[in-house]
């Protein structure tokens, strides 16, 4: 019984087929350029979060505290870093909105809202919204 039926039996194990991309396969195609640079901005979105949290943690250390942490962002390599950071999170921001008609289908009485109103009324909250913090912020 512990003979096998064919000594020269072989359990067979195929290779699968996997062809070598290279790491930047993604810029052969500009959609994919796209997709990976929206992507990759979401870096600035959280460096701009997290900024946010150090600069509340400043303010509640103290008034000396916040002081160190104001002087450094008037520093100009300071600056130029968020002037660079401010331009990726709108694209950020842009590419984002864009996506809104695709990701949301809005319906009123059975019939689809078009695609650019959609965008449109995004793009309307996105601007008053800032404009409310901006009247807010310079008085």
């Amino acid at each position: 019984m512990g003979k096998a039926l064919n000594p020269h039996y072989k359990t067979y194990h195929p290779r699968w087929y996997r062809p070598r991309m290279p790491i930047f396969w993604w810029l052969r195609t500009l959609p994919y350029v796209k997709f990976i640079t929206r992507e990759l901005t979401s870096f600035a979105v959280g460096y701009a979060a997290i900024l946010l949290v150090i600069q509340a943690r400043a303010l509640g250390q103290g008034e000396e505290a916040y002081s160190r942490f104001s002087s450094w962002l008037q520093s100009p390599p300071v600056v130029w870093l968020h002037i660079v950071v401010l331009l990726v999170v709108l694209f950020h921001t842009v590419t984002w909105l864009n996506l809104a008609p695709k990701a949301l289908v809005v319906r009123v009485k059975g019939r689809r809202v078009p695609d650019v109103v959609v965008l449109l009324s995004h793009y309307t909250a996105w601007l008053v919204v800032s404009g409310l913090i901006a009247w807010r912020l310079l008085g």
